[in-house]
């Protein structure tokens, strides 16, 4: 029998799942990364070799759990967190720590790309608006702050390019990754000579691009010692991790949208052709689908926002989480059980890397909004599930306004695990949320397009209907919903209130730090 690798460079760490062509889940394994280095606010930085050594242990870790020999891998595929700049020079060699998707430094050079380009022309070249969070802007800040080592620069890989080269010795990305960067264009999926030219950046640097099952390469000899996969073991390009784990979640139709909560948050929509939405609040990618398209809003402070938490003020779960085997996420979240929802007048605005959808916002910061003496930790825990969920309807709100149609929607990433948080979300969304027997989500999808790749499968959505199932199915409650919607009205206020204060502490904070 044929089996296929899905490998996910996250964040935290690098996943790697076999699956069966039923979808049938045999082996996983992850190899955790080194926590982001954030020297400065707003800075997010990591070691391209962290993710290599991250990669090796979840491929090995995964053989093992699966008890398999890489001779019965057929094709490996990939995925990762989208925007990195991970940069090498003609050795091969990596030239600094890569500026990842959460890094907001980049501010100054957005608005230099817009001014440059033109705001109108720009959403033409690209379908997307210059944030922060993209490839191009990252790019620039090296040449600017560091022009000696950009002289350097041979290569641009995205991550899970990087790991890509690393098993193949290959320079390519897909689409949808690559939709990401703000050099592409997305309309006709293909590099813009016009954004490279404006922006005075070298096309030698990028990598080819491709549909996301095309086989980019082969696993090397010396890849094959590392890792127990087999030498000649083909490889496809991928997709970015919104996109890959859209296939793993069957987003691969009008009507089904995802919404996939992990480090960032993230509401995903397939479209049949590029949406635009002409204030440039929401992404529109390349889908991993051949030919299609998708658009998705991102908040950036999703299950960040909880981990912050858990990391801040929750030492003593995770403690006592290590003693027993549980999961400190698990203790924390049951706090919030026993409060009502809207957390009895506590909303909560989960900006602390910034913001993208819908305000375009890196100096956005988070709050606490309508704090009282008589509001508990349960209470902030509560609310952090309902600030991120409403922060995601803001995402659903703009696909309404587009005529984007939404029947219900498929919750994935960690987030997903949480009963009491798909139950919020169902409310606050007022949307069936579904929840799928696989869970795996971007590495899982990223093995269904290998076995396109391998020829298992037709195409990209016969690879859907062979191997995803539904699972749980979760109904909005009417109430809750009524009550979380005048809620929501407040939400969408408060940030426009405070949006001038909040630039005002990041500047001063931006000062203070630098003085």
């Amino acid at each position: 029998m044929a089996y296929f690798m899905g490998i996910d460079v996250g964040t935290t760490g690098t996943r790697a799942v076999i699956v069966r062509p039923d979808g049938h889940l045999i082996g996983a394994a992850t190899g955790e990364h080194q926590p982001m280095r954030m020297e400065h606010p707003g800075w997010a930085e990591q070691d391209p070799e962290d993710w290599w050594q991250a990669t090796t242990t979840a491929v090995c870790g995964a053989l093992n759990a699966a008890q398999l020999k890489g001779s019965d891998i057929a094709a490996v595929g990939l995925s990762g967190q989208m925007h990195g700049v991970a940069l090498l020079d003609s050795a091969r060699a990596v030239l600094r720590p890569a500026l990842i998707w959460c890094d907001q430094r980049s501010q100054v050079q957005c608005d230099r790309i817009t001014q440059k380009v033109g705001a109108e022309r720009l959403i033409q070249l690209v379908l997307n608006p210059a944030l922060t969070g993209f490839s191009a802007p990252k790019l620039l800040w090296v040449r600017e702050h560091e022009p000696q080592l950009f002289g350097r620069v041979a290569h641009f890989l995205l991550p899970k390019d990087f790991v890509r080269f690393r098993l193949t010795g290959e320079f390519a990305t897909d689409v949808s990754d690559a939709s990401g960067t703000l050099l592409f264009d997305v309309a006709h999926r293909r590099w813009s000579g016009e954004m490279l030219s404006a922006l005075e950046l070298d096309a030698h640097i990028l990598p080819r691009a491709f549909e996301s099952p095309a086989v980019t390469g082969q696993i090397t000899r010396e890849t094959a010692l590392l890792t127990g996969l087999s030498a000649g073991t083909p490889v496809v390009a991928g997709a970015g991790d919104q996109a890959a784990s859209a296939v793993g979640n069957g987003i691969i139709k009008p009507g089904i949208s995802s919404a996939t909560i992990g480090t960032s948050g993230v509401i995903f929509a397939y479209t049949d052709s590029p949406k635009l939405d002409p204030q440039g609040r929401i992404h529109t990618f390349c889908h991993a689908v051949p030919g299609k398209w998708h658009v998705m809003g991102v908040t950036q402070g999703a299950g960040l926002s909880l981990r912050w938490f858990r990391d801040q003020f929750g030492s003593g779960e995770s403690w006592y989480a290590e003693r027993i085997g549980s999961d400190p996420y698990e203790l924390i979240i049951r706090e919030a059980e026993r409060v009502p929802p809207g957390s009895e007048g506590l909303l909560f605005l989960p900006y602390l890397m910034g913001e993208r959808t819908p305000h375009l916002d890196a100096r956005a910061r988070g709050v606490w909004f309508g704090l009282t003496a008589a509001h508990t930790r349960a209470h902030l825990v509560r609310s952090i599930l309902e600030g991120v969920a409403f922060s995601l309807r803001d995402s659903l709100e703009i696909f309404k306004e587009l005529g984007i149609p939404v029947e219900h929607v498929r919750a994935s990433g960690g987030g997903s695990r949480s009963f009491l948080w798909r139950a919020i979300q169902a409310d606050i969304y007022g949307k069936e949320v579904v929840t799928l027997e696989t869970s795996e989500g971007s590495a899982f999808g990223a093995a269904l397009l290998a076995g396109v790749g391998a020829g298992e499968y037709s195409s990209v959505e016969e690879s859907a209907r062979a191997a995803i199932q539904i699972g749980e199915r979760l109904s909005p409650r009417k109430e809750n919903s009524e009550a979380y919607s005048r809620l929501y009205a407040i939400y969408r206020s408060l940030y426009p209130a405070v949006k001038e204060f909040a630039h005002q502490l990041a500047d001063w904070n931006e000062k203070a730090s630098t003085a």
